[in-house]
């Protein structure tokens, strides 16, 4: 079955979605929708590189998301702050880097998005020689409060979310 139809909620999900943006349920509709929403998975399945992953502990993820919003919010008006009334000379904006113990790709990738979705931060990229996360700040004045804070409010829940399975 996962030979012909890879994906098969994926499937479902795209046939929806192109019936909602047609806004037509006609037999041709029907017809080619289920096409595309066989195809497309079946075409783009080496696209993934790792499988279908299953979450760990989801009520620790949406404990995570609900403190970067949180995170996000307080970082809009700290930011808005300091481009409207700061003075640009007090600035300190710099590069530093945060040890990693996170190695999951899925888990990689979500730190990512929540890093960038924060005013003030810009992840730049992780430097391989020590697994190390370059990471741009807007306005630092405690390197280490940022070290700690990415590793216990971001790292340490994604660690716990997905590499729950494969640590002893």
């Amino acid at each position: 079955m996962k030979r012909w139809l890879p994906s098969p909620l994926s499937s479902l999900v795209l046939w929806l979605a192109w019936l909602l943006l047609n806004q037509s349920t006609e037999p041709a509709h029907l017809l080619l929708g289920a096409g595309l929403a066989w195809g497309i998975p079946l075409l783009t399945r080496r696209l993934q590189p790792h499988p279908l992953l299953r979450l760990a502990r989801p009520w620790v993820l949406c404990r995570l998301l609900w403190m970067a919003l949180v995170e996000i919010v307080r970082s809009c008006f700290n930011v808005s702050r300091i481009i409207l009334f700061a003075n640009p000379e007090g600035l300190n904006s710099q590069f530093i880097r945060v040890p990693l113990d996170l190695h999951d790709p899925h888990g990689l990738a979500l730190l990512s998005c929540l890093i960038n979705s924060t005013p003030g931060t810009v992840w730049v990229e992780i430097l391989p020689d020590g697994h190390e996360l370059a990471l741009h700040v807007f306005d630092l004045h405690d390197e280490q409060w940022w070290i700690d804070t990415i590793k216990t409010r971001y790292e340490k829940p994604i660690i716990e979310i997905f590499e729950q399975g494969e640590r002893p």
